[in-house]
């Protein structure tokens, strides 16, 4: 008797036999019983180099200077702006989505029922030569059927795509948990990244902002996440009083550079003889600085809405009205984008849930891919429309198998069903992309695949696979520890930087090895030299 199939939309719940019933929060997220209604994550001052604010009431010269003093940044901390996902339930990354080979890199291909244990059916394994089922648009090879990389060249325009490339760590982590400590807000903020509003923020209210954990050494109290989850919300993280509603902005900048004048005259007459006055006075002045500042930049409430935004949504936008308004996930990501790729934030989580997608079917995994997909692109597009870099990292708790049945619906494609949780195939990846080049890995100057040098096509991959599809866990420190895997991953945001001699001071302890080991592990050449404005 055939199965009846039921196609469930993308947000539908998963109801799975194999596993209890949902009871925490993190459960409830990987299996889409609650959505990711929206996160927000930071990036850098990119896009402010890029497009400077004409429109704003510049700050008269002695706030400015006043501004460098009290430490008020402006346009964040001038870091590569870096947004992660978190496909939370144990997502398929290698494979039917990108490609992860043995030693020798991507192309090192492993058995046939290594990728059948990866969703790839006998028919649809990556072949060399033929360039069969390989896809290297991206730089980084994907398998030319998935549904992820679908997504992705859905929202990057093809004009904006050989100024990408990626990089693959194959890497176990636990499945079906959040306690996995995948999370690497807080250690990119130690490696330099800042906002002018805020430090760090993410669409969960936890301590890293998403659903995985962050590292337990990396956790910094001070700077923990702020949780924005839609438009609105981005509006309200500005508010310059009703001032702005009387007067226009201009005006209302005068005025209250006027009250930081008459308050500093006070100041410069008022002795307390006490020991920290200094320190006091200063503190007040800053005071009325941050207040003439914030409206100088965000008096304007369009200036930091993602609906405003013509290149976000819009008749030429990334998301089209019609999707932007019944789709939550993207809302989120728009709300994400807008704040990272300005420079609005340090860096941030984009959570996403029900990737706890083993449903007795194939479709249902690959339409959530598929939108995961579109999420990601959007914010390449977006740092390309705005001409600054950008850094993705895409990660999952654990992953999934398949024991070989075919799903022969029009959205299975003759795929392989995911059967059950499997942390053996689990790995992460890095997108990056560069407004001058495509980033170059190192070992070589080639930027084709199939161009590359072996130790280029080495550095792209970091670790290796099994032929039987499981992560080789000696191949990288990453390879079977997730505290290590941040730290991989945090060392590849500072060389992008040309800052990875700093790796060792930032993070003292680590379990990278020494200067040698850590740049078998890093995977691109400089983009820029410390911050973006100064690219390579």
């Amino acid at each position: 008797m055939t199965r009846k199939i039921t196609t469930r939309h993308p947000d539908a719940p998963l109801y799975l036999n194999n596993h209890r019933r949902p009871m925490t929060r993190r459960e409830l997220i990987a299996q889409g019983f609650r959505t990711g209604a929206a996160t927000i994550v930071g990036g850098s001052i990119f896009s402010l180099f890029a497009n400077p604010r004409a429109a704003e009431a510049a700050l008269s010269s002695d706030l400015l200077a006043m501004r460098d003093i009290c430490g008020i940044a402006s346009q964040g901390a001038g870091k590569i702006p870096f947004i992660c996902f978190d496909l939370a339930g144990g997502a398929n990354m290698a494979g039917s989505n990108v490609l992860v080979g043995q030693a020798g890199g991507q192309l090192d291909f492993i058995s046939t029922a290594g990728y059948r244990k990866q969703g790839l059916p006998g028919n649809m394994p990556p072949a060399v030569g033929t360039g069969n089922f390989i896809n290297s648009e991206l730089g980084l090879a994907f398998h030319s059927d998935s549904q992820m990389l679908a997504g992705i060249l859905e929202k990057l325009r093809v004009d904006n795509r050989p100024n990408v490339n990626g990089a693959v760590i194959p890497a176990r982590s636990e499945n079906d948990t959040g306690n996995n400590p995948h999370n690497p807000m807080y250690a990119i903020n130690r490696a330099g990244a800042d906002g002018s509003l805020v430090t760090l923020i993410g669409s969960r209210n936890s301590d890293s902002g998403g659903n995985s954990m962050s590292p337990a050494a990396h956790l910094n109290p001070e700077v923990r996440p702020t949780k924005v989850d839609n438009p609105g919300d981005v509006r309200g993280l500005v508010d310059v009083g009703d001032l702005v509603s009387l007067l226009n902005q201009q005006d209302t900048v005068s005025v209250m550079e006027s009250i930081y004048r008459i308050s500093n005259a006070r100041l410069n007459r008022l002795s307390t003889g006490t020991s920290n006055e200094a320190v006091l006075k200063e503190l007040v002045r800053c005071g009325y600085v941050k207040s003439a500042d914030l409206a100088d930049r965000f008096g304007d409430p369009s200036a930091i809405d993602p609906v405003a935004d013509a290149d976000i949504v819009g008749t030429n936008g990334i998301f089209s009205f019609a999707e932007f308004d019944r789709d939550g996930e993207f809302r989120k990501t728009a709300s994400v984008m807008k704040l990272v790729v300005n420079g609005y934030a340090g860096a941030g989580t984009v959570t996403m849930g029900g990737y706890d997608y083993h449903t007795g079917d194939r479709f249902t995994g690959e339409a959530r891919d598929l939108r995961a997909g579109r999420c990601i692109g959007a914010c390449l597009e977006y740092a390309a429309r705005k001409g600054v870099p950008i850094m993705i990292y895409v990660f999952s708790d654990g992953s999934v198998f398949s024991n070989g049945m075919v799903d022969d619906s029009a959205g299975g494609r003759g795929k392989l069903v995911w059967t059950g949780d499997d942390q053996q195939t689990a790995a992460s990846f890095i997108l990056v992309y560069n407004p001058g080049h495509r980033p170059v890995l190192i070992g070589g100057s080639a930027t084709e695949l199939a161009e590359l040098s072996d130790e280029q096509r080495r550095h792209q991959q970091i670790g290796h696979m099994r032929p039987s599809g499981d992560v080789e866990t000696a191949s990288s420190p990453a390879a079977n520890n997730v505290n290590l895997l941040v730290e991989t991953l945090v060392l590849n945001y500072l060389a992008l930087h040309g800052e990875q001699n700093r790796f060792g001071e930032l993070f003292p302890g680590n379990g990278l090895g020494n200067s040698t080991m850590q740049d078998r592990l890093t995977a691109f050449q400089p983009i820029c030299n410390s911050v973006i404005s100064q690219p390579v």
